[in-house]
């Protein structure tokens, strides 16, 4: 009798612990920093004629602060840091990217009810500005202009404070590329649109401090 009491007690104590930690994941944060590193793919179109860049160039930086209002919805602030290079039939280049956004974010998580209790989708859009600045001799031709960014993140609850993700994001350039003649004399300009796909951690700022 006394087995299975204790088994009993610790099934109980198990299941207790395991909803408790359940309804600690699903708690949102009010303040948050976001880090992430990865990749990035520039649109081709961006680049004066017979130029392009390389489909997969490292690294993509991405550092942010984001403020959740409520459970499912907030704002972030976030700066970006892409560099890539010509691709091998191309004259040669190397470009630094950055940009800055300002953006609304909306988590869609409790109404999907199939994800595990660790696991958060963060959907994330707004507008922002974008720096172009082509290294070496190239750099009379930087650029700057508006960009419009989204992108969906897939994070996955370490503990109630950190949390790992990955984000898949594009920034679209609301802008056109000037017309150069002859056209090496826009090598390195770029006024495109970037994709990015990133690997991060998400740290609580606010500890216990949660949104109702």
């Amino acid at each position: 009798m006394k087995l299975h009491l204790k088994q009993y007690l610790f099934i109980l104590g198990t299941l207790f612990i395991t909803f408790n930690s359940s309804a600690q994941f699903k708690k949102t944060s009010k303040w948050k920093a976001l880090i992430a590193v990865g990749f990035n793919y520039p649109t081709t179109d961006g680049f004066v004629d017979g130029t392009y860049a390389q489909s997969i160039n490292f690294p993509t930086v991405n550092l942010g602060v984001q403020h959740m209002f409520k459970r499912t919805y907030g704002v972030k602030l976030d700066y970006g840091f892409n560099r890539f290079k010509n691709g091998s039939d191309s004259p040669e280049f190397k470009v630094n990217y950055s940009r800055i956004n300002a953006q609304f974010v909306f988590d869609p998580t409790e109404y999907i009810r199939f994800l595990p209790s660790r696991f958060r989708t963060i959907l994330h859009a707004g507008p922002g500005f974008s720096f172009v600045k082509p290294l070496g001799d190239l750099e009379d031709n930087k650029q700057s202009y508006l960009n419009l960014l989204g992108g969906v993140e897939l994070h996955y609850a370490i503990n109630e404070k950190v949390s790992v993700y990955t984000d898949v994001a594009y920034a679209y350039g609301l802008t056109s590329l000037d017309d150069y003649d002859p056209i090496i004399s826009g090598l390195g300009a770029f006024n495109g649109s970037v994709f990015n796909m990133t690997f991060g951690i998400a740290i609580s700022l606010s500890g216990c401090q949660y949104c109702d």
